[in-house]
Order: structure tokens, then sequence, then C-alpha cells
């Protein structure tokens, strides 16, 4: 993205090469669904990247939704997606999906439930 100037701002990576190609996760993650950093991802002691760190990072503190993440990261949600999933499978994250409701249908359409929510969740902006 370039503002102002002709400066870029933000990272000169390509998505697709902080996830080395991939564009599926290793595990579906709904993007609500809340991450926390384990005690392993505490301890500093793996083998990772800057985005690595950065995640660990945000959800060492406090609870993070998929989509805060990517987010906060300014990477697309499928670049957040695959690189937690691989985080959570090495044991470096902990991922809490969320319960109570279908965020899809059978179909593949989006469940009203979740829809309700995000409405609901809009009206108390």
């Amino acid at each position: 993205m370039v503002l102002g100037g002709d400066e870029p701002t933000g990272s000169l990576v390509r998505p697709y090469a902080v996830t080395r190609g991939r564009t599926r996760p290793q595990l579906e993650i709904a993007l609500e669904a809340l991450v926390e950093t384990t005690a392993r991802g505490r301890s500093g002691q793996f083998l990772g990247g800057r985005e690595q760190k950065v995640i660990v990072d945000l959800c060492g503190g406090r609870l993070q939704s998929l989509a805060e993440i990517a987010a906060r990261m300014e990477v697309p949600l499928g670049v957040a997606r695959v690189l937690v999933a691989d985080m959570a499978a090495d044991g470096l994250l902990a991922v809490h999906a969320p319960t109570g409701f279908d965020a899809e249908d059978a179909d593949g359409s989006v469940g009203t439930e979740l829809l309700e929510r995000v409405l609901s969740g809009l009206r108390r902006l």
C-alpha cells in the first residue's frame, strides 16, 4: 500500500511467501476462534520467523481472535489462518473453537445464527 507519497507501508513480503505458497491450513479455524500462546510458545524455544514471533506476542497477554490477529498483523485472513494452524499443530498456540453454533450449514452457506451474532455485535458498537 502506498500512502501520501511514494513510500510503501506495511510488509514488502508477498503473503504466499510467508506461508511458503500454501493456501490451505492444516486445520480449519473459524475467524472468531480465540487463540492463546501456550507455555511452549512463551518459552521462545522454537524456530520461527518474524510472523510467528508477532503472533506469540499478540496472543501472550490475552486471547485474540483469528480475525484480530490478521488485522493487527495487516495480513490477509487466509495467511493468518495458515500461520496459526501451523503454530497450533506445533504446540505453540492453543485454539479455542467457538461453541454453540455452526458457522456454516451443510450446504456451505453461512448460518443465520452467526449472522445474527455479527449483527448484534455491530448494534452494540
